[in-house]
């Protein structure tokens, strides 16, 4: 068992030095946190972190000596996290970090063979997923095409977005776009809930739409409203509603009657008058 060394206990200077030439400010070395014999001839010296943002870390610097030597020598440096560090949340693959909508131009997705949206589109992964796709999905074109899974996921994702039938526009439109003539359906089983808007004029334009969505640029715009499912709220203030109201009103008497003053007739003026007064420029 290793004993306690006392040349390398007392090279505490020589590992402060150490610690300030890495670090960015030499004032971010803060006191010594005291020293760890970690095997013969090799001690470890710790400083606190002063720095910013690094509550919790200190400097590390192991320290060392050759046998019968009288010197210690600085063997490395670095800078380890404590007990109570403030750490970074731990490390994820690039492709695990991206959401939908990070993709820029240029970037590629990384290729996933095993993803359960999709499946083989010349032959189905088994007999079961075979009974689920429709004849017109077998793509001899297509490598791979929409599983079940990714068809459901699809599904749900675009009825509960902006595009379903619970947006306000939708809630606020006369009719559905499963009536509306510029609403282009989709071949396949997300045809028979999706079609895609072909009107310029719709903020949808462009846009898979479920057939209960809508919009004001319906092609029949004079077509009467329909009940909906799912009824606009209450407003929390009424303003269709007027309250009655009793106001006293003070009868206001004078004690004597107030005379009426008839205008005065207008004087005619002299034409005289007129011609004799200069015109004004």
């Amino acid at each position: 068992m290793a004993t306690k060394d006392a040349v390398l206990e007392r090279a505490v200077d020589l590992a402060r030095r150490a610690a300030e030439e890495i670090a960015e400010n030499p004032s971010d070395v803060g006191e010594h946190r005291g020293s760890t014999l970690e095997s013969e001839r090799l001690v470890i010296h710790r400083f606190a972190c002063t720095a910013r943002g690094y509550r919790g870390w200190h400097w590390t610097v192991s320290v060392a000596r050759v046998p019968r030597g009288r010197s210690a020598t600085v063997c490395e440096t670095t800078l380890l996290p404590g007990d109570d560090a403030l750490l970074a949340r731990p490390w994820l693959p690039w492709a695990e970090r991206l959401r939908p909508g990070d993709l820029g131009p240029g970037d590629v997705l990384p290729f996933k063979p095993d993803d359960p949206r999709l499946v083989p589109g010349w032959q189905p992964a088994d007999t079961a997923e075979a009974e689920l796709i429709p004849l017109s999905e077998l793509a001899l074109a297509r490598e791979r095409v929409l599983s079940l899974t990714g068809r459901e996921e699809a599904a749900a994702r675009w009825y509960r977005g902006s595009q379903g039938p619970t947006s306000s526009g939708s809630l606020a439109a006369t009719a559905a776009c499963g009536s509306c003539g510029f609403m282009v359906p989709l071949a396949g089983a997300l045809g028979q809930l999706f079609g895609v808007c072909a009107n310029e004029w719709s903020p949808d334009d462009g846009r898979a739409v479920s057939l209960d969505h809508g919009c004001g640029a319906h092609s029949q715009t004079d077509a009467e409203p329909e009940s909906s499912q799912w009824p606009l709220p209450d407003p929390l203030i009424d303003d269709s509603r007027v309250d009655p109201m009793t106001l006293d009103r003070e009868v206001v008497t004078t004690a004597e009657p107030v005379e009426s003053v008839e205008p005065a007739e207008p004087v005619a003026q002299s034409p005289v008058a007129d011609e004799a007064t200069p015109a004004v420029e």
